[in-house]
C-alpha cells in the first residue's frame, strides 16, 4: 500500500530541507521523498539519517531520491529513481525485499520500460512547466495523461507530478492517474496537505488506499 499524496522535499540548504520535512509530517503527510541535489553523498547521508528520524517519529514513510544504497543504509521505505539515475533492476538487488522502488516517466515507452523492471509506482510528468527541475521534458497536461493511461493497463500506481496545485487534482484523477507528487504548492503552504488529502480521498483507512499488485 502506498499513499496517494507524496511530498517531494524542497529547501536551499540541508537545514531548510529538514525543516520542511518536519512541517510536512506535522501537517499530515503520509509519505515524504527526500530530494536533495548538488550535495556530496556523505552530506546526503547525514540529511537522510536526520530525515529518517523525523519521519519515524511521525510514522511517515520516507523515500530517498536517487541514492538507493543510502535508502538501504537508513532503512528508508524505498527509493525513487529518475530517468538518468540507476537502473531499478540494479537497485533492487541492493535493497531489502520490503523496500519499494518508484521511477520517473515522461512517455508511454518510459512507463512500459519501468513496468518491465518491476517498479512499484511511476511518477509521470511533468504535468505543467515547473522550476523544480532543470532540462524539463515535454509537458504532458491532462491530454498527455489520458493518452498514456488509456493504453497502459496496469495495476501499478501512476502518480502525476510537475507543478500540480490543489485546483488540478479532480481533473487529473479523471484521466486515470491514481495519485500525485507535489513539491512547490505544499512547500509554499503546508496546510494544503490536508486539502490535497481530502481531494484525493487519501484518508488513513486501508479501504481508501490502493495497493500494489
Amino acid at each position: 500500500m502506498i499513499p496517494k499524496l507524496h511530498y517531494i522535499s524542497q529547501g536551499s540548504s540541508s537545514e531548510e530541507q529538514l525543516e520542511n520535512i518536519q512541517k510536512a509530517c506535522t501537517s499530515g503527510a503520509e509519505l515524504v521523498q527526500l530530494r536533495l541535489k548538488n550535495v556530496s553523498e556523505k552530506n546526503f547521508l547525514k540529511v537522510a539519517e536526520a530525515a529518517r528520524e523525523i519521519t519515524s517519529h511521525f510514522q511517515t514513510r520516507l523515500i530517498i531520491n536517487d541514492y538507493y544504497k543510502i535508502a538501504k543504509e537508513v532503512k528508508a521505505d524505498g527509493v525513487h529513481l529518475g530517468k538518468t539515475d540507476s537502473c531499478p533492476t540494479i537497485a533492487r538487488k541492493h535493497l531489502y525485499s520490503w523496500q519499494i522502488i518508484g521511477g520517473t516517466a515522461n512517455t508511454l515507452q518510459d512507463c512500459e520500460t519501468l513496468l518491465d523492471k518491476q517498479i512499484n509506482y511511476i511518477s509521470l510528468g511533468p504535468f505543467r512547466e515547473t522550476t523544480t527541475k532543470d532540462k524539463l521534458p515535454p509537458v504532458l497536461g491532462l491530454n498527455g495523461y489520458t493518452a498514456i493511461t488509456d493504453v497502459l493497463k496496469t495495476g501499478t500506481p501512476i502518480l502525476g507530478v510537475g507543478g500540480i496545485t490543489t485546483e488540478d487534482v479532480t481533473a487529473i484523477l479523471k484521466t486515470g492517474i491514481s495519485g500525485i507528487a507535489v513539491s512547490g504548492d505544499i512547500t509554499r503552504d503546508f496546510s494544503k496537505i490536508r486539502t490535497f488529502n481530502q481531494l484525493l480521498n487519501a484518508s488513513s483507512t486501508a479501504e481508501q488506499r490502493y495497493t500494489f499488485e
